[in-house]
């Protein structure tokens, strides 16, 4: 499969895990917003100390591995083994607001992307999988494969957008200033290499997530008294 030019894969991966694209995810936290409360995160260096946690021993290995499997499965054309790696992506989430978390953001990407840039494999799996949504690093990774954007481009750009997302929640919350959470940002770069290239040689059996403070926080979420997230 002919992967596209620099250029033009840089500005899909750009767009889709903009901001500004619309799935939703700024009104996400992840359970950060129930540690910010907790008085578990509440400077910089306490930030990047859970989300460095997360993104090497939770969510975000894990859904890097996930993302990687089902990239490879699209890409095959393999839809079997696609449609089960959707299934165990849902399933695994650890809580009620960790799934309507993965679940809402992939369902508004398979909307939009649906509607604008296309992506036919990612339509007929969101088609199969009713009336569950597919969780969100498997419709980024269809629409990827679908495009012919490389893999491990792919994986470093989704942990780098999630990771920023919850720094820009933080910032919000805690509340950081945009200096420190863009410090916190340089920070986890290395991270985010180091996980992306693991997610590639791993397979589906190394999934597991070891961050159980940051499952608790997004289960007393739903209870916090006063919130602006969703998760």
């Amino acid at each position: 499969m002919n992967e596209l030019p620099v250029g033009a894969v840089l500005s899909r991966l750009m767009t889709w895990l903009s901001p500004a694209f619309p799935v939703g995810a700024f009104t996400y936290s992840h359970g950060l917003e129930w540690a910010v409360e907790d008085g578990t995160v509440t400077s910089p260096a306490a930030l990047t100390a859970w989300l460095s946690d997360i993104l090497r021993h939770g969510a975000g290995r894990s859904d890097a591995i996930l993302l990687a499997a089902a990239f490879r499965a699209a890409s095959e054309d393999r839809a079997q083994d696609l449609f089960d790696i959707a299934e165990l992506a849902y399933a695994l989430q650890p809580s009620r607001e960790r799934r309507l978390e993965s679940g809402a953001q992939g369902r508004a990407f398979v909307t939009a992307i649906a509607d604008t840039w296309g992506a036919p494999m990612l339509v007929e799996l969101a088609q199969r999988l009713l009336p569950h949504p597919i969780a969100y690093p498997v419709a980024l990774a269809v629409a990827a494969a679908d495009h012919r954007l490389p893999l491990i481009e792919t994986v470093e750009a989704y942990l780098t957008a999630f990771a920023a997302n919850l720094v820009s929640a933080a910032v919000r919350a805690v509340p950081l200033g945009q200096t420190d959470g863009q410090r916190v940002i340089r920070d986890l770069a290395p991270v985010i290499s180091a996980v992306a290239a693991d997610a590639l040689i791993a397979s589906l059996d190394d999934i597991g997530g070891a961050c159980l403070r940051a499952d608790i926080a997004s289960m007393a979420h739903e209870t916090q008294y006063t919130r602006l997230f969703r998760s």
